[in-house]
Formats: C-alpha cells, sequence, structure tokens
C-alpha cells in the first residue's frame, strides 16, 4: 500500500502541472474587443471627471 501512495503523488503532481501548463499557455484576450474597447473609454472618461483637471495632467 505504501508503494501505491509513493505512486500516487507523482501522478497527481503530473496531472497538476499539466492542468497549469494548458491554462498558462492559453492564447490572451483580444485587445481589439469593441465592447473592451468601450469599457476603457468609459474608465478613462470617469477618471478625468474625478480628477476635475480635464486629463491636462495637473498643469
Amino acid at each position: 500500500m505504501a508503494a501505491l501512495a509513493w505512486l500516487i503523488i507523482p501522478l497527481v503532481a503530473g496531472l497538476l502541472a499539466s492542468v497549469w501548463a494548458g491554462w498558462a499557455a492559453r492564447p490572451p484576450r483580444s485587445i481589439t474587443d469593441p465592447s473592451s474597447l468601450a469599457e476603457h473609454e468609459r474608465f478613462r472618461a470617469a477618471m478625468e471627471r474625478s480628477t476635475g483637471n480635464g486629463g491636462t495632467g495637473g498643469k
């Protein structure tokens, strides 16, 4: 039974490594997604409103 435990440990580690490698190698999210661009524009507009300087960098 102890030998079985010693065989399961590397098997589980290999399985976890495979899952992690698959997750790490996934393609990046598209940066040209229109909803993403619209979300960024809303964020930028909100940041400009919150600073009150109109995006002039504090000058």
